[in-house]
């Protein structure tokens, strides 16, 4: 027996010595290349690759010089624009496409690989569509290494690129429906031979034209058996090889079954023993159903993918500016920080941009989920995939490729639906056990028909194999949450986190942050009151001049208020959560909380209830109290009638600012929110939170500022406004792109009910297979009856769940 190279299968050829030593054995190899990448593996520590994947890997070639050139220009920080994020000064994340990934081991053995290399920060590989996202040190490794080190054991990786990764995903469609096509014309083909049969009464077709049409349908069965049914087998092998069986294991050994048990009544001239037609008709539906599936399930999840898409291959590039105005085509890919672009009307924003010159609509539903058109002048904010409706605009490039903001959308759907929530880790858990209790149950069903109906026992066992798949449990989850996700995404609320929605449909309590989150955060001076100082220009200049370099929103209403020259100040000092203090002419001035500045000069603050409801400042200096000023926000539009939603909902409503009593008491009273708390520091809100979760509270958490981030982490369920921070941002289970509260209603109704779809196909898929089993095994159900109810059951999970990509629900 020819021996086969223990790396890719293939067989050896004469005379070929290239040992692999795995485990204290050594194992032949087809060629250097099989040799080295196998002892590459091995030699790292990751043999038990061999021991769990599922299918041999392929040939290993040596790369030529030409592709190795190739890839160390990736090197180049011009070409990494478009797929590298820089997180800081060192730190990089690429997206790549892994090619040669055959199973789950192969991923794992990437992993482990790339994380073993000096330098790698974190990888983490999707499955499903073969992304990486890699994070490394750039002044440990380069990216070449990365991809070399890839090449290494035998696989291979490039760029991310949605035009090729939906070139590739064109080709597994087209084969699929090349499968289910030749499925389809053998069924149709044998069913005309087979129908005659079952209709003609015994002895009314001459028995050589008899044999002659089941010799014809096992030919034309052939096609079905060796290439429509190969992904079975495929699948099956590989979950063998790793010592479980899995949801294609009871199909294959029907399918197998049936048509062995067909050939061999063939040739031995058992008349009623022949079902060719139930193997094609069985083939046909199985495949039918998963080509259905996989359409529905790309249509649920096709909001991320869409996202993907936005950005235009080119785009218009100004030359000279601003001196000329010449414009020519330029490849999106090669455009960088600094560029002038002209966004003509109808066309799409190529990077993030800064309008220098012109005045137009932009479309950014896509991104930011509103449906209105948002106006744009020169200095304000073009985001990448936003949409010119209306007038020429001239705009700076301020980001490009990974560096984007919707770059920074696309990663945090990837992380969110890179993490299984607990129903799915349940069903799938379940669904692996259901596989092995469906064997047991198909061996003991023919256990108890031979004797009785040795005729039929084999299709009825066939029945029981096909009939109960776990494949709708595995679906129910992932499928609902995929449409759930996408839904969101084009309302403009991002989930970062895979557990968010789960967990949002059973929340009890929405703990809100008032600045930035119920207001705008556009603090403003309301009035001055003058005190020991007569002249008001005077006392905003002398306040101004101690706010000078604060990014505060209170120091930014107070510096905008005055229209005079800041007062410099020698000796500047800032009290934290108090209040700011210098020396002017010998004189110590104070600007900040009324009983802080009052104490600097021993004065009494006046009694009466100014400006009740706003936040108050004082200035002081040693000889008194000089001004109060009154500093306010404005609340948001559309807050109070979302808030009166979301009670009516049945939620409890919380108020947690760092502001004074009367101004969070104000703006509760007219929101109606019932729970307040004040001048809470971010202790104190990480506190208050972790009391309602003492009471079993689930807990939803909305905030916009880096105080904010300790309490957004704590909480259940965590809210930042897209217009937040950054901190905030990464600590948010979910953003709100648009930073609209109107959003939220949305959120939790779809929330709850993801989880009503969910838990509807779980039930239904437990149902079916409760009262499918029995029946198959009683006998009441033919083979080909058997492959439409398990078609079926998974159509109609993945068709419930996709309900909720609907937008309007």
């Amino acid at each position: 027996m020819t021996e086969s190279c223990f790396h890719c299968a293939l067989p050896i050829p004469d005379g070929c010595d290239y040992p692999i030593y795995y485990r204290q054995q050594a194992k032949p190899a087809c060629c250097a290349g099989c040799q080295a990448v196998a002892q590459t593996i091995i030699d790292a520590g990751l043999d038990d690759y061999y021991q769990h994947r599922s299918t041999e890997a392929g040939q290993a070639e040596a790369l030529p010089d030409e592709i190795l050139q190739q890839i160390r220009l990736y090197d180049s920080d011009a070409l990494q624009q478009s797929f590298v994020h820089i997180e800081d000064e060192h730190v990089r994340e690429a997206s790549l496409i892994l090619e040669g990934i055959t199973c789950a081991a192969c991923i794992w053995l990437n992993e482990q690989h790339l994380q073993r290399q000096a330098g790698v920060l974190s990888v983490d590989i999707n499955y499903t569509s073969h992304r990486a996202r890699v994070r490394w040190d750039s002044r440990r490794i380069k990216l070449s290494t990365l991809l070399e080190a890839i090449s290494a054991i035998g696989y291979r990786a490039h760029p991310y690129d949605a035009a090729r990764q939906e070139a590739l995903q064109q080709k597994e469609r087209k084969q699929s429906l090349n499968r289910l096509w030749v499925a389809g014309l053998s069924m149709m083909q044998v069913m005309m031979y087979a129908v005659p049969v079952y209709l003609a009464p015994d002895g009314e077709i001459e028995t050589r034209f008899l044999w002659m049409l089941h010799w014809s349908s096992l030919i034309l069965t052939l096609p079905v058996m060796v290439y429509s049914a190969l992904p079975f087998y495929q699948a099956t092998w590989r979950d063998l090889k790793r010592h479980r069986p899995g949801m294609d294991t009871p199909v294959t050994i029907g399918i197998l079954a049936t048509f062995f048990a067909s050939l061999y009544a063939l040739l031995n001239h058992i008349e009623h023993g022949i079902y060719f037609d139930s193997v094609s008709m069985f083939v046909f539906l199985l495949l039918g159903g998963r080509y259905l599936e996989g359409i529905a399930r790309r249509r649920a999840g096709a909001a991320a993918e869409s996202l993907v898409k936005l950005i235009p291959a080119f785009a218009h590039k100004v030359s000279g500016w601003p001196d000329s105005r010449d414009t020519h085509e330029a490849a999106a890919a090669t455009l960088s920080t600094g560029d002038v672009l002209l966004i003509r009307p109808g066309e799409t924003v190529a990077a993030d941009a800064i309008v220098l010159e012109g005045e137009s609509q932009l479309n950014e539903a896509l991104l930011t989920g509103e449906s209105q058109p948002v106006s744009k002048h020169s200095g304000d904010m073009l985001i990448a995939g936003s949409v010119n409706t209306s007038s020429p605009l001239y705009a700076r490039i301020s980001g490009t490729g990974q560096n984007t903001r919707l770059a920074s959308i696309v990663r945090l759907l990837d992380q969110a639906l890179a993490e299984k929530p607990r129903l799915a880790e349940i069903a799938d858990r379940f669904a692996s056990w259901f596989v092995l209790v469906l064997l047991l149950a198909a061996i003991g069903t023919f256990a108890y028909w031979y004797p009785h109906d040795p005729e039929h026992a084999l299709w009825i066992t066939v029945a029981v194999l096909v009939i109960s798949c776990p494949c709708a449990l595995s679906l129910a989850t992932p499928a609902a949450l995929a449409a759930a996700t996408g839904h969101l995404a084009l309302d403009g609320v991002l989930t970062t986190r895979g557990h968010a929605l789960e967990t949002l449909a059973h929340a009890s309590d929405v703990v809100f942050d008032k600045t930035g989150t119920l207001t705008y955060g556009d603090m403003r001076l309301l009035e001055t009151r003058l005190l020991g100082e007569s002249d008001q220009a005077r006392a905003l200049a002398l306040a101004a001049g101690l706010e000078t370099g604060s990014e505060h929103p209170i120091a930014r209403a107070i510096l905008n208020a005055s229209h005079t020259a800041p007062v410099l100040y020698r000796q500047l000092s800032n009290h934290a959560g108090q209040g700011v203090e210098g020396m002017l002419d010998g004189v110590r001035y104070r600007l900040g909380r009324p009983d802080f500045v009052a104490q600097l000069s021993a004065s009494t603050l006046p009694s009466d209830d100014w400006q009740t409801g706003n936040t108050i400042i004082a200035l002081g200096s040693d000889a008194g109290l000089l001004a109060l000023f009154a500093i306010g926000d404005r609340v948001r539009a559309d807050a109070g009638n979302t808030l009166d939603t979301l009670k009516n909902a049945g939620l409890t409503l919380h108020l947690l600012s760092g502001d004074a009593h009367a101004a969070a008491h104000t703006l509760a009273r007219q929101l109606g929110i019932g729970q307040v708390k004040a001048e809470a520091t971010p202790e104190d809100k990480l506190a208050y939170v972790r009391a309602l979760q003492a009471q079993g509270k689930k807990v939803v958490m909305l905030g916009d500022g880096i105080n904010d981030a300790p309490v957004l982490l704590q909480a259940d369920v965590s809210i930042a406004m897209g217009g937040g921070t950054d901190v905030a941002t990464a600590s948010g289970d979910m953003v709100l792109m648009g930073d609209r509260l109107a959003l939220l209603p949305g959120a939790f109704a779809l929330a709850r009910k993801t989880l009503r779809i969910i838990h509807q196909n779980l039930w239904w898929a437990a149902i079916y297979n409760l009262l499918a089993l029995p029946l198959a095994m009683s006998g009441h159900v033919t083979p080909w009856i058997a492959s439409l109810g398990m078609a079926a059951s998974s159509l109609l999970v993945v068709c419930n769940a996709l309900r909720l990509a609907k937008r309007n629900f």
